[in-house]
């Protein structure tokens, strides 16, 4: 299977740059399965269109600001840094060892040294080169204290680089779900930006049950396909944690035959992740998934999917393509195109059902 038949044609003006107004604003086509029928509805439609018994499984991963922007010391060049994966836990020092992406790249060489200041103030020591501008950088405060409580007094929001503007500080509170708890992701499962509490309530009220679990988004989900043939992709690893309580209510579900629904494709990783390792059941625990959907995949527990639309020729498109049918999906972005639904993060949503 080709990665050139994901793709599809996207003008530049539907990417969304901005959420919508109102968070529960956007608009949902939903996508049948079986047939590949489209229908329009908005966001706030959508308790009407799940069915009483049905299991909605949410994200709770909570977006730290990742991203830090500084200076070489001495030079003073401008220098950013993502923060990937914590690869250290402190010293006794208290600095951390983190795998980030780094600009610029080719002058950040082991040794050279940064400086993150604002609100407070973090020094920072390359100590690795790796692949596809990415190192190891040793972080610490000057003063001892926590780097957590710096990064988040001076770093910024991680949008994604589809979004052509900085950050701002409305985008704290929009680029987070309603129901984020858990610290961890340098990206929002952005399924769940659509919900508030109010269509939470809706949801419950018309019979439905919702559980949570935690997949910490990391930069695996997002990573460009560097290759031509599908199956030669391979997803890194994202951490995820699944309760007593969502292992039992999702095991429960499958055993009386109701519909699974899982809000973004962060969800469906770690639900299909888990089943897959054991027999199809959930069982609750940590660990690490890097599970790789694409048409042919068996899928084990999810009989619904709530999600955005997402970049062509992504693991995303695929994951979607494999629950919906490729052919389906890629009629539905040709329509959502011609509708002028709003893409990406920030965008509309998708139900596939």
């Amino acid at each position: 299977m080709l990665v050139s038949e994901f793709d599809f044609e996207l003008p530049p003006e539907l990417i969304a740059q901005e959420p919508p107004a109102a968070r529960g604003a956007s608009r949902l086509l939903r996508l049948h399965r079986d047939d590949g029928a489209l229908d329009h509805h908005a966001i706030g439609e959508l308790p009407a269109l799940l069915e009483p018994g049905d299991l909605l499984v949410v994200n709770n991963t909570r977006v730290f600001p990742a991203r830090l922007l500084g200076r070489r010391d001495p030079s003073g060049g401008a220098v950013e840094c993502l923060l990937v994966t914590r690869v250290a836990p402190a010293d006794d020092d208290g600095a951390e060892q983190w795998e980030a992406l780094v600009s610029p790249g080719q002058k950040l060489k082991p040794g050279a040294r940064v400086v993150f200041e604002g609100a407070a103030t973090i020094h920072g020591e390359i100590l690795e080169r790796r692949p596809f501008g990415r190192r190891v950088v040793r972080l610490w405060t000057p003063d001892g204290s926590p780097l957590e409580s710096a990064v988040d007094a001076v770093g910024h929001i991680p949008l994604p680089p589809y979004i052509k503007r900085d950050d701002r500080g409305d985008d704290h509170e929009r680029y987070q779900t309603v129901f984020a708890q858990t610290r961890g992701s340098i990206a929002a499962p952005t399924a769940g930006l659509h919900f508030t509490p109010a269509l939470l309530d809706q949801i419950r009220a018309r019979g439905v049950e919702v559980a949570e679990l935690t997949l910490h988004v990391g930069y695996g989900t997002f990573q460009p396909i560097r290759v031509d043939v599908v199956e030669a992709h391979q997803m890194e690893s994202e951490p995820f944690e699944i309760s007593e309580q969502t292992a039992s209510v999702v095991n429960a579900a499958l055993d009386a035959g109701r519909r699974v629904v899982a809000v973004g494709t962060t969800t469906t990783r770690t639900l299909e992740s888990v089943a897959r390792a054991n027999g199809g059941r959930l069982v609750p625990g940590r660990g690490t998934s890097n599970l790789f959907i694409y048409p042919g995949f068996e899928f084990r527990v999810l009989r619904g999917l709530v999600t955005n639309f997402h970049l062509p020729q992504s693991s995303l498109l695929m994951l979607v393509s494999g629950f919906g049918g490729r052919d389906h999906v890629l009629h539905a972005y040709r329509t959502a195109v011609a509708e002028r639904y709003r893409f990406y993060s920030y965008g509309d949503a998708m139900l596939i059902l």
